[in-house]
């Protein structure tokens, strides 16, 4: 699978852009500011119906338009599929594949899989589990529907039992019997979510470990740990054990909802406190390389891989080794931003790949 083809109008900077790209490395190169990423973000959408950056649809309209409208072609198992969405100011999301709507967005979710590595998945170390639960979903998702199935189901009753929490202690009137219709929803749903995510856990940590010891010469250790009140007790158990707790706080305390994947560097230490800038950003390339594994492993096809702006913080040797793997007959169709043309070049013609190089500037697209 890849991408042959994407067209823009009214999408973030762009007044309107077409570009065509190869089943290889294409490249955007520009100044900060210049709109490479918004290139990204376009790819990611037509992908995960969504913006990586900006969960609000209609901010990805351009400023004084009133709507947006994306259209790519994708070549996959050799067919054209031609995938396209328009958001405008105040109206529902259309999203049609071959030029017939979806009626459901998470019916497209999986179909033209992509991961994107960006500065902006530090979030991912600092900030709190839902990020890195999110992760976790995510990854599953694009390979299992039923998985984002039964994850819309457990958030709708985890919100339903909330709601009775707070009506609970609003009215003094309890009600344990529809109290637990909802324990038993989640508990169905909750035993389901995380037998997928111990199954994934199994499969996804060595492909990461691989990943990462690739890209640092296995210069230290790290280890990805999953945590969920579920390993200690099942799921009954521990909405009965919490129950007075969370009439008191008026919300669910413990379930699924709080399970994380804890970073750690050398013997068992926090990856946010004592990892260095350069080990966060392995771990992270890492993490991202190994999520594209994963897909490719259940999917049997190579998703898209997305680089913005990551070769900063890295030496020459991690970005060698980095373009050499993702180049590599194991990777597939390759976009990468960066602000620098000539570095862009130098690091494919010393890899002997060919490169689709584009230059933007102010939203304007040239190509090489």
């Amino acid at each position: 699978m890849y991408l042959k083809k994407i067209t823009l109008v009214n999408f973030k900077s762009y007044d309107e852009a077409e570009l065509s790209f190869i089943d290889g490395a294409n490249a955007f190169t520009g100044n900060n500011g210049a709109g490479k990423t918004n290139l990204l973000d376009a790819i990611h959408y037509l992908s995960l119906c969504k913006s990586y950056f900006n969960p609000i649809d209609s901010q990805q309209i351009k400023q004084e338009r009133d709507l947006f409208m994306l259209q790519g072609v994708f070549d996959k198992n050799e067919n054209d599929e031609l995938i396209a969405c328009g958001v405008k100011k105040n109206q529902k999301k259309q999203f049609k594949r071959n030029k017939k709507e979806y009626q459901r967005l998470a019916d497209h979710i999986g179909l033209f899989p992509l991961v994107m590595i960006s500065p902006n998945d530090i979030s991912l170390i600092l900030e709190g589990s839902e990020e890195r639960r999110k992760f976790i979903d995510t990854v599953i998702s694009l390979t299992d529907a039923k998985y984002l199935d039964e994850l819309i189901i457990y958030n709708k009753t985890l919100q339903n039992r909330n709601a009775l929490l707070k009506q609970i202690a609003d009215s003094g009137r309890y009600d344990p019997t529809l109290l637990e219709i909802f324990d038993e929803q989640l508990i169905s749903s909750g035993n389901k979510i995380f037998a997928k995510r111990q199954s994934f856990m199994q499969i996804f940590t060595p492909v990461f470990d691989q990943h990462y010891q690739y890209l640092t010469d296995e210069a230290e250790s790290v280890s990805l740990v999953y945590e969920s009140p579920l390993l200690h007790a099942d799921f009954a158990t521990i909405l009965k054990q919490n129950l007075e707790k969370d009439r008191i706080l008026q919300r669910t305390s413990q379930g699924i909802h709080r399970d994380d994947l804890v970073f750690q560097v050398h013997e068992n230490m926090p990856l946010k406190k004592f990892g260095s800038q350069g080990q966060q950003k392995s771990f992270l390339i890492a993490l991202k390389l190994a999520k594209y594994s994963f897909i490719y492993q259940q999917k049997g096809f190579k998703p898209l891989l997305l680089l913005d702006d990551i070769f900063d913080k890295l030496d020459d040797l991690r970005i060698t080794k980095l373009m050499k793997m993702v180049s590599a007959d194991n990777f597939g169709q390759l976009f990468i931003t960066d602000t620098n043309a000539e570095r862009v070049k130098r690091i494919f013609e010393d890899i002997k790949v060919d490169l689709n190089l584009f230059e933007i500037n102010n939203s304007i697209v040239s190509h090489e």
